[in-house]
């Protein structure tokens, strides 16, 4: 269908359905066309490559080797207490009532 720019200012919601329905709608300044309203497709869905990341990080056997007691004291694994690893306490509510009091 074709319209005429004050028709198009005048019913834009309509002609926004008409071409979300699969119509053409073509607006026209006069005898001239100036624009043509289409609906947007959805952009396909971006299929995932298996081994996209292959090559990009590398890592040697050593990150498979266990950590030392300095490593897990530094990284949060492990409590200390005057310079000695302690093991965390297994009775969760005794390790609380010992360290309020």
């Amino acid at each position: 269908m074709a319209y005429t720019v004050h028709q198009a200012k005048t019913h834009f919601s309509r002609l926004l359905k008409e071409a979300e329905a699969g119509e053409e709608v073509i607006v026209m300044r006069g005898d001239k066309p100036v624009a043509k309203l289409v609906p947007i497709e959805p952009p396909a869905p971006r299929r995932r490559m298996i081994g996209g990341f292959e090559g990009l990080v590398s890592a040697d056997d050593s990150v498979f080797d266990p950590l030392t007691d300095e490593q897990m004291v530094e990284y949060g694994f492990a409590t200390m207490r005057n310079g000695e690893l302690v093991e965390p306490a297994k009775d969760f509510d005794f390790a609380v009532s010992k360290r309020a009091g």
